[in-house]
């Protein structure tokens, strides 16, 4: 299952200065802004200035979810961020690193592009500024623990980020260290070598879209589908010489937000084989074989995975039919989403499912 927590506070602070007027921004507040911007700045091709982001996240939320659904020790946390604009004007390699904050700092009410600058709020050189009461950072540019470095390296692929940041957050919740957020930031002399061109531009919380950032928590929960747990069900053809046929069972046309939903899937030979009886006939239900069976959760309107298909999707399986259990509270309300069911067969086909399995989050 998939479960993801939102930020409570985002920002990015910035080191440099205009090139031209030579306004300061190391005091420039941006945390009402839409964007999150990490990127190193040059003048005349020579690098001038970088920027870094910071994020701060629920962890009681998320640990008291984590307790109270009594989840395996072998969860992952995953930091999602979704850059804006593709990879124009990125290098081929580069890797972005996060590590948890040492000191508070305040999200501030200033944007990029505000005129004159806005500085209550922190910065490069200000943890907090509130009517020129300012409190700096210990070091300037956000003062952060190194030694409990995460990162993700990219080479010529998608740039949102996809952090497995475990390990840092079991840090907040064991009390090793105290959760001030995360500082995200190009990994090592990277951020300020000349040689490499970064610039990536995040939806930040302010967004009025899906791509908010998240902290993603998975985890595999599935039932196999063996022994006791199919029941008088028989086993799906998935040899790959059969026609299948996937059809939900009681698939609603709209949920709640905060409803978790078992949703269940039977299976059949698309085509029954005719004879001659003089008994009733029934069409008996198949289920998929273990492991051969994930499922996806799609948004509609922008055709982005929410459940992506992954190691924590494989689909369970009761005496009744295949199913998934999703919880949908963190879900985006009054939008479509669309399932998709996933079947590998044995001759290394994978046929992907998706006749009209939608479905409608209310509020």
């Amino acid at each position: 299952m998939h479960r993801y927590f939102f930020t409570t506070k985002d920002t990015f602070i910035n080191s440099g200065s205009n090139s031209i007027t030579g306004e300061d921004f190391k005091d420039k507040n941006t945390g009402q802004d839409e964007i999150l911007e990490l990127k190193k700045v040059f003048f005349d091709r020579t690098f001038s200035y970088q920027t870094r982001v910071l994020l701060q996240f629920d962890t009681d939320e998320i640990e008291s979810y984590i307790s109270s659904s009594v989840l395996p020790n072998d969860y992952k946390l995953n930091l999602r961020l979704y850059e804006t604009e593709g990879t124009s004007g990125l290098s081929e390699e580069y890797t972005i690193a996060a590590y948890p904050l040492s000191q508070e700092w305040d999200e501030g009410v200033g944007k990029e592009l505000d005129v004159p600058k806005t500085t209550d709020g922190c910065s490069w050189l200000y943890r907090k500024n509130k009517n020129n009461s300012e409190i700096s950072w210990t070091t300037p540019g956000g003062t952060y623990i190194a030694g409990d470095e995460v990162s993700q390296s990219f080479s010529v692929e998608s740039p949102d980020l996809n952090m497995d940041i475990t390990t840092l957050a079991n840090k907040w919740f064991g009390g090793v260290n105290t959760n001030y957020g995360m500082l995200v930031r190009l990994s090592g002399s990277r951020e300020t070598s000349s040689g490499s061109f970064e610039n990536l531009k995040f939806f930040s919380r302010q967004t009025n879209t899906i791509y908010s950032p998240k902290i993603e928590l998975k985890w595999d929960d599935h039932l196999p589908a063996t022994g006791s747990n199919t029941g008088s069900l028989t086993t799906l053809d998935v040899s790959g010489n059969s026609e299948n046929y996937l059809y939900p069972i009681h698939l609603r046309e709209a949920y709640k937000e905060n409803e978790t939903i078992k949703f269940r899937f039977g299976a059949r030979k698309r085509y029954i084989q005719k004879s001659f009886t003089t008994s009733v006939q029934t069409v008996s239900g198949s289920f998929i074989p273990h492991g051969k069976g994930a499922y996806s959760i799609i948004d509609m309107a922008t055709n982005e995975s929410v459940v992506p298909f992954s190691a924590y999707t494989t689909m369970s399986c009761d005496t009744t039919s295949n199913y998934f259990k999703q919880d949908l509270d963190s879900f985006e309300p009054n939008r479509a989403y669309k399932i998709l069911i996933k079947v590998n067969h044995d001759d290394g086909q994978e046929i992907i499912y998706d006749n009209d399995f939608e479905f409608i989050l209310r509020t």
